[in-house]
């Protein structure tokens, strides 16, 4: 015990009895008292109430339940992964075991309310409740709930989720060829959820489409990869970008670079957080009308740089977890006008049966933190310029904001179906934006052409971590619309134009912050470090061996990766240009022991999923009391196995590296000569 705390304990029992708190001879800190905690946050705020009345977001006679919803805890959701063989099993599971438990359960006297499922979400595969963790810790039988739901979490079939954040990937309506960026993507709950749709075949192991998920907070990127990792997919990227910034990348096509534009993008920008006051309790005390006057500007910078990566055809969601229209409908106004025509707003009012949404608003007003209105920008005087902007008021035109189609826009009220407050917009790309009517024309070959094998973006910011103040900054450097002005510059590879007339001077070197990563190498078709590997597990002369990667240039390859097609060629042609993080899925790992087997390299458990289908030899299949003995017993011996499975075994020419299968459901194991190390 300290000293602090022996102090403490001496005081308490010196203290007279029925001493108040903060009384003299009381030994404890004034009234909230070293024992009392901290004070609690009265959940009200005027200026919120007066803000939200005036624009009249809420429909008329429900402000009362509105505001009751708002000081109520927000109920738990959990979303089953979708693109596992075993969802729906992992479903029957829950709905014919744990929730029937539960039923007659009664805890300190009161019934336990039953998990519902959210009636807008496909196949029954989310649900919420308003069990809490004090509640799952009074009784065995919702011990035993807890305890499955943190193990599936771990092993990513289940994920937590708040409801309200699973609608914009439903809406981006994702295809398993489709080139996605999620310009803000951490923590990655829902860049999960659209690495899901791209794997809806779980036949196919390597989809035409991939996942770029960016975030300009370092430290978040890497909370990134650990939710992305979950889900063992060769077909997600995280990159380390400001995403009103996000570099313009490039493709092979045929031995000639070109753009790479996107056929969906989410855009779920940095916002105020008014809508998650039922989870972020100290919304209530710091809201202010400020903070979504400072957002703006870069809400407004993001969605349009999005714009600009757009795939002609493709399908943009902007979404906030802000009830506010100047970070909602204010920046989706700005966006069109500017556009030209090029975007329109979707009606996708029939895409989710079920959920229950107010349409977007023609008409607000800008208040300030002092609670001054402007209804319009001309009456704002100069000394507020620099906090309110133009693009913050609606349009005056009557006739140009009733062809925007505003209404189409949805906010969701927490009062309507016991969700936080969200607002969700689906754009859709008709035609180029007017500043970037001519495609580029990039000269010189592609890094596939060329023979390119390593990626190893220099890092001028080694070992400094970012500056998350850096996300709200009003100064952002190299804003989308420069770099598409340069881009359209048909430029020879001198930095001349073809008319001879002497272009810009060539771009700085982009400036990386944060850690520096390893690089990404991919390994050479004559490396003699695959062959044994090919001969050992007699891989299908499908695999394709050319997206193997490493993350070492010198010393011994300990872990070999594994890309998508799609991903290597993003890799191969933009090594200056983005700061990868992760990318691709680990599939082999080297084990000093497994020399002697002729392969160095034992399989890795997130990798089983993408390499069953192309290994032909060292498969098993096992009973159910097989499996039962795998899995309640440590490096079981082979002959406590069935006489089947030990018999398949024992044909083996080095019982190592085996993939251990039961009803077609690979489950990996480490298996030296005489017993076996179970990884599941």
């Amino acid at each position: 015990m300290g000293r602090r705390s022996r102090c403490r304990r001496l005081q308490q029992q010196q203290r007279p009895e029925g001493a108040e708190d903060g009384a003299e001879g009381g030994g404890k800190r004034g009234e909230a008292g070293w024992e009392g905690g901290y004070p609690e946050i009265v959940k009200e705020n005027k200026l919120f109430e007066h803000y939200y009345q005036e624009l009249k977001i809420v429909p008329e006679g429900e402000w009362d339940q509105f505001m009751d919803a708002l000081r109520e805890p927000l109920p738990a959701t959990l979303r089953i992964t979708g693109y596992k063989s075993h969802a729906k099993e992992i479903l029957h599971c829950l709905k014919n075991k744990y929730f029937k438990e539960l039923e007659d359960l009664e805890v300190d006297g009161q019934k336990v309310e039953v998990p519902q499922p959210l009636s807008w979400y496909p196949e029954e595969l989310a649900w919420h409740t308003n069990l809490s963790r004090k509640i799952l810790r009074k009784s065995p039988q919702l011990e035993k709930f807890h305890q499955f739901l943190v193990s599936e979490t771990e092993s990513g079939n289940i994920s937590r989720q708040e409801a309200v954040s699973m609608i914009p990937p439903l809406l981006l309506n994702v295809q398993p060829h489709h080139k996605i960026l999620d310009m803000c993507a951490a923590p990655g709950s829902k860049t999960t959820q659209l690495i899901e749709m791209l794997h809806a075949d779980m036949n196919v192991p390597f989809p035409e489409g991939f996942v770029i998920a960016n975030d300009v907070d370092n430290k978040r990127c890497y909370l990134l990869v650990h939710q992305a990792k979950r889900l063992s997919s060769p077909c997600i990227m995280v990159v380390n970008h400001d995403a009103s910034s996000i570099p313009r990348l490039q493709i092979d096509v045929g031995g000639r670079k070109e753009i790479l534009f996107y056929d969906r993008i989410l855009c779920d920008v940095p916002c105020s957080g008014d809508g998650t006051m039922r989870k972020n309790i100290d919304v209530w005390k710091k809201w202010t009308t400020l903070n979504s006057l400072q957002l703006h500007g870069l809400q407004l910078r993001i969605a349009t740089r999005g714009a600009e990566q757009l795939a002609e055809g493709g399908r943009m969601v902007y979404s906030t977890c802000s009830l506010n229209p100047i970070e909602d409908e204010a920046v989706i106004a700005s966006l069109l006008e500017k556009s030209e025509g090029a975007l329109e707003l979707a009606d996708v009012s029939n895409e989710l049966p079920g959920l229950k949404w107010m349409p977007g608003i023609t008409q607000w007003k800008v208040m300030t933190k002092d609670g001054q209105w402007f209804t319009d920008w001309d009456a704002v005087p100069h000394s507020r310029h620099t906090q309110i902007r133009p693009t913050m008021f609606p349009l005056k035109d009557p006739e140009k904001l009733r062809a925007m189609h505003l209404e189409r826009c949805l906010r969701i009220l927490p009062h309507h179906q016991n969700t936080g407050g969200f607002f969700v917009a689906v754009l859709v790309k008709k035609s180029s934006m007017p500043w970037n009517k001519r495609q580029p024309k990039l000269q010189g070959k592609s890094a596939e052409t060329r023979g390119s094998a390593q990626l190893s973006p220099a890092d001028p910011t080694e070992g400094k971590p970012a500056d998350p103040s850096k996300l709200e900054s009003p100064s952002v450097t190299g804003t989308g619309d420069t770099e598409i002005a340069h881009a359209t510059e048909d430029l020879e590879n001198n930095g001349n134009r073809k008319d001879g007339v002497c272009g810009p001077p060539p771009s700085k070197k982009m400036k990386l912050f944060g850690f520096k990563e390893d690089p990404f190498v991919f390994i050479p078709e004559d490396d003699p470090l695959f062959p044994p590997i090919e001969k050992f597990y007699a891989l299908d002369p499908s695999f394709p061996r050319m997206n193997l990667l490493t993350r070492t240039t010198e010393g011994k390859k300990r872990q070999l990766y594994m890309v998508s097609k799609e991903l290597r060629n993003v890799l191969l042609n933009n090594s200056e240009r983005m700061k990868v993080i992760n990318t691709g899925i680990k599939v082999w790992c080297r084990n000093n022991s497994g020399e002697e087997f002729d392969c160095a390299f034992r399989l890795a458990q997130e990798g089983i999923y993408t390499l069953y289908p192309f290994i032909n030899s060292r498969i098993i299949t096992v009973s159910m009391e097989d499996v039962k003995i795998l899995l309640t017993q440590e490096n079981p011996f082979f002959r406590k196995l069935s006489s089947e499975t030990y018999s398949q075994a024992k044909d083996l020419d080095h019982p190592y590296g085996i993939i251990w299968t039961w009803f077609m459901s690979p489950e990996g194991l480490f298996s030296p000569s005489r017993s076996l190390r179970p990884r599941i």
